[in-house]
């Protein structure tokens, strides 16, 4: 009798056991339901005030400068102003990651701090000073307006992107967000060149045409003060839907606190990830590449090509080919992997700009040949998410460092810009270019060609061979999400 109770309490200690086992995987294996459709546009909508703004300034503030300073001031008011603006990345970055989650979340609070002066800071910039101006005061009126919008950028800039890692949900859902952020910011290119071409274009077209003198065409530059306050009240507007529909959520990886190590540690630790460092040269060579390019292409279509007027349209061919193309790239990162999309994606690109080399002033269709150079940004900026994971996961003592991924990733985006339109600019002013001049020698012609297609093309190259040595791979993507969604965490 005592063995059959003995047994008896066995048995049921045993299915206890099993009924509590059973119900531990079913909580840990549940699926979580994805994030709603509402948030991951909201989200996306947020990413727009950036790469507005930064396509309008790429594509038309050279050309703007060119025309109210000398062309010398105007290399060093870009170049200053980015590298400034990249200096000032990782600093928001560490007090980004230092300051407390409050009521409204850890990220938000700076995006509505930095809304208002941002907004103001742009309207600022494309305002024209008088003539009778001294040349040192428009120097410095432009590189502090050009050097402040620039930081209020990074004080939107950073924490949004850290919000990826915030948003809830699955690291698929994580990558269906990013995919709509990638379609929005290829639209938000769309707007800013659009917007800001259709409404300058037709000025620079009677400039050339006419030969104005700067005293003639001052008041058609009032043309570049209205596309501003179309474009900041576009900036407004989207940072508010971001505000209000999104909340962050904290994650496994991701808890929302502050971080405790200093500066030194954490960039030493940062640095010292070697699929990050990787990702970061990689990205930096892509984004030298496509600024050059973005940066001459006003210039290349008035100068060389023959098509003075008409690059707006050009402009806004390109930016469509690229808003259209956004589901096939999401589509093949999902079937064949985000290494073999960004490596196929820069190879397109490259392929694009040699036929570019080849185009002819009466081929306006050719204009696609700048190409899907958001596309072929955007897919491997969605890398970077999975090679914070990939850190998080090897270095459990080091969290909260999210902001500080994304700011020095941001940093050599900047980096890449700043010396992209550096090289430009004063590549053109030893070829003697001179603003207002009716014609161009055969120097000018050369160099705009020259930068065009065989520099870009060179740099495209070495950023597809470090790609192609990424270490990320899907077989680890799937090893850490295995990881994240079992809760088999090294501190776990």
């Amino acid at each position: 009798a005592s063995s059959l109770q003995g047994w008896e309490e066995d048995s049921a200690v045993g299915c206890l056991w099993e009924l509590a086992r059973y119900l531990r995987l079913g909580t840990v294996f549940t699926k979580k339901p994805g994030l709603p459709l509402c948030r991951k546009v909201c989200y996306a909508v947020g990413g727009i005030p950036y790469q507005m703004t930064g396509n309008a300034l790429g594509f038309f503030l050279q050309i703007f400068l060119l025309d109210v300073v000398q062309p010398v001031h105007a290399s060093l008011i870009i170049f200053l102003g980015r590298a400034w603006d990249a200096v000032t990345d990782p600093a928001i970055g560490f007090l980004v990651s230092k300051s407390p989650r409050r009521k409204y979340g850890k990220l938000v609070p700076w995006i509505v701090c930095s809304m208002p002066f941002g907004v103001l800071c742009y309207c600022m910039m494309w305002s024209t000073l008088s003539d009778a101006t001294p040349t040192s005061l428009k120097f410095l009126w432009y590189l502090f307006m050009y050097s402040f919008f620039q930081t209020c950028m990074t004080c939107h800039h950073v924490p949004y992107s850290s919000l990826t890692m915030f948003l809830g949900g699955t690291q698929s859902d994580r990558d269906s967000a990013t995919a709509y952020r990638m379609g929005l910011e290829v639209l938000s290119t769309l707007l800013g060149s659009g917007i800001q071409g259709q409404i300058v274009g037709g000025y620079h077209a009677r400039l050339l045409n006419g030969c104005y003198v700067s005293n003639q065409s001052l008041p058609n530059r009032r043309a570049y003060v209205f596309a501003s306050l179309v474009l900041g009240s576009i900036y407004c507007l989207s940072c508010l839907i971001l505000i209000f529909g999104v909340r962050e959520q904290p994650g496994p990886l991701s808890p929302l606190g502050k971080v405790e190590l200093p500066f030194a540690s954490c960039l030493r630790m940062i640095v010292g990830h070697q699929p990050y460092t990787q990702l970061l040269c990689g990205f930096l060579f892509a984004s030298l590449a496509f600024q050059i390019t973005q940066g001459i292409f006003a210039f290349f279509c008035t100068h060389a090509a023959g098509l003075a007027g008409k690059f707006q349209h050009l402009v806004l061919i390109m930016l469509v080919t690229a808003s259209l193309s956004i589901p096939f790239w999401q589509w093949f990162l999902g079937r064949f992997g985000k290494k073999t999309a960004a490596s196929l994606g820069l190879s397109v690109s490259l392929l694009l700009g040699e036929a570019l080399e080849q185009l002819q002033p009466s081929s306006a269709g050719a204009g696609v040949g700048v190409t899907d150079m958001s596309v072929g940004l955007s897919v491997p900026r969605s890398m970077l998410p999975d090679t914070v994971d990939d850190f998080m996961l090897r270095n459990p003592s080091c969290l909260n460092l999210e902001a500080l991924f994304y700011s020095f990733y941001v940093f050599f985006n900047k980096f890449a810009g700043g010396l992209a339109v550096g090289i430009s600019t004063l590549s053109l002013h030893f070829a003697g270019y001179r603003a207002g001049d009716c014609t161009y020698n055969p120097s000018v012609i050369l160099t705009l060609k020259l930068l065009m297609a065989p520099v870009p093309i060179s740099l495209l190259l070495v950023a597809i061979i470090i790609f192609c040595l990424h270490p990320i791979n899907e077989e680890r993507r799937k090893q850490m999400r295995m990881e994240m969604e079992s809760g088999c965490l090294p501190w776990s």
